[in-house]
């Protein structure tokens, strides 16, 4: 079943470009089911490079998905026109009284500033208790996993000496998690980081289930039963060229960076990377996913009183 979103997004053409199927509003209204609504919180600075590593994911499954796009309300985007954020947005404020089965809360580059500093930091602690009430699972990634794993349950985040980045072997450890179904005991996943979480404090909260690690990066995805929010540390809905971005913008800003671990082919950045982690990327979506249409209530209103 395909995705929903608007036809004149600029993901829209590039989806399908790539074989996703993608229904348009017209016809979507044809179809007597309900869509799970999923909403997408973006604070990365290209929102629309964002728009679309999250929806070509969450526009595989089989299920037809309506896919909401919210911005925080106190904060304006450098490299986003407001004509997009205009045509395509909502700020939090004005999605507030909705329900959603699924919310997605991305990562921002603010990494190293203390969660208190963040301008927006009051707001995003509104969205978080809001989530409790109004949304049925959160997948947060990245900062936005740091930043509700803080805001929880108190666990901190520490900066590291030098940035990790790569793309790093991975462990499943818990097979049996439905969030991994079909998960390899082995994969890769890019990394882009500046802080970590680590696992002392993590086990420290009982409720707090480790799915993911790297013997180099350390934990990469936590689960919350109760709250049914996961926490993912790196990046998998990176595209294959996402790090070379990143590292060409640095060396071409003349700013101190190490090659990306692992993601070069010989090491060689004139040589075009290979994307190992595309099939755990559409996996954990569809797991995450199949795993919300399985448990959210057929009225949205019913989300939050279970």
């Amino acid at each position: 079943m395909p995705i929903k979103i608007p036809d004149t997004l600029p993901a829209f053409s590039t989806l399908v470009s790539e074989g996703v199927r993608v229904m348009t509003e017209t016809v979507a209204v044809r179809q007597d089911i309900r869509p799970l609504q999923i909403g997408l919180l973006n604070l990365m600075p290209n929102k629309i490079k964002t728009e679309i590593q999250i929806a070509r994911l969450v526009g595989a499954s089989p299920l037809q998905v309506e896919l909401s796009l919210v911005r925080v309300g106190g904060h304006k985007a450098k490299n986003t026109s407001e004509e997009h954020l205009l045509s395509f947005y909502e700020t939090w404020d004005e999605v507030k009284h909705r329900k959603f089965d699924g919310f997605i809360i991305t990562g921002a580059p603010i990494e190293t500033l203390p969660f208190e500093e963040v301008t927006y930091w009051d707001e995003m602690k509104q969205i978080f208790d809001w989530t409790v009430t109004n949304v049925h699972s959160t997948m947060n990634v990245c900062w936005g996993a740091m930043a509700a794993i803080y805001h929880f349950h108190g666990v901190p985040k520490y900066e590291l000496k030098e940035k990790a980045f790569g793309v790093y072997r991975h462990r499943n450890l818990a097979p049996s998690s439905v969030y991994l179904n079909g998960f390899s005991d082995d994969f890769q996943v890019p990394v882009s980081r500046w802080t970590e979480v680590r696992r002392a404090d993590v086990e420290k909260v009982p409720d707090l289930e480790i799915l993911m690690e790297s013997d180099e990066m350390g934990i990469c995805l936590v689960h919350e039963k109760a709250g049914k929010r996961l926490y993912m540390f790196n990046h998998v809905e990176y595209d294959s060229t996402s790090l070379a971005d990143e590292y060409f913008r640095d060396v071409n800003a003349g700013i101190p960076i190490k090659m990306p671990h692992d993601y070069f082919p010989h090491n060689d950045d004139t040589l075009t990377p290979l994307n190992r982690w595309r099939s755990h990327a559409h996996l954990l979506f569809g797991n995450w996913i199949n795993e919300i249409y399985q448990t959210t209530p057929y009225d949205l209103e019913k989300i939050g009183t279970e």
